[in-house]
């Protein structure tokens, strides 16, 4: 039984910890935070994917990332907005792995990037991977017209209390 099938994915909401705030017109995308502790045979295979590219991140950019945490979304929209919280500096990059097969135009869902002077669009197609910086990228998840379905998560580091 998939996760959907199952039931399993849970409403989104906005902020974190005791803040969290769910309001239907900001998102209104479902999700399903992937754990090792489900021991599901393709998270696992995903992790170790991630560990080797934080790896490779950490002795060749030297981003001192520290963690990561994943979840499938399956979006409706999502209005423009920062990744990195302000309360907590931790999250450093962000990652969408899109996971819809034979994605149209028509479909709509595309991610939209925000940089300074002009908007960048991502058609959701599968297998398609985006890679950003969760502090300096606004963007936001534009309307779909059918189910649109990712891999979204954070490459985090432990910062101080001042964000260092």
């Amino acid at each position: 039984m998939g996760i959907h099938t199952g039931n399993q994915l849970r409403s989104a909401g906005t902020g974190n910890d005791v803040a969290v705030v769910h309001n239907k017109l900001v998102r209104t995308d479902i999700i399903y935070w992937l754990d090792r502790k489900h021991n599901d045979p393709h998270e696992n295979a995903f992790f170790d994917l991630m560990d080797s590219f934080v790896k490779h991140l950490n002795s060749t950019c030297y981003t001192g990332i520290t963690g990561y945490e994943f979840h499938y979304t399956l979006y409706d929209f999502y209005k423009r907005h920062l990744d990195q919280f302000r309360s907590n500096q931790s999250r450093q990059y962000s990652m969408i792995i899109y996971l819809n097969g034979d994605w149209q135009e028509t479909d709509g869902g595309e991610l939209c990037i925000y940089h300074a002077g002009y908007d960048q669009r991502v058609t959701p197609i599968g297998g398609k991977s985006v890679f950003f910086k969760s502090s300096e990228l606004e963007h936001e998840v534009l309307f779909t017209n059918k189910p649109r379905m990712s891999i979204t998560g954070w490459l985090k580091r432990d910062v101080g209390q001042y964000g260092q």
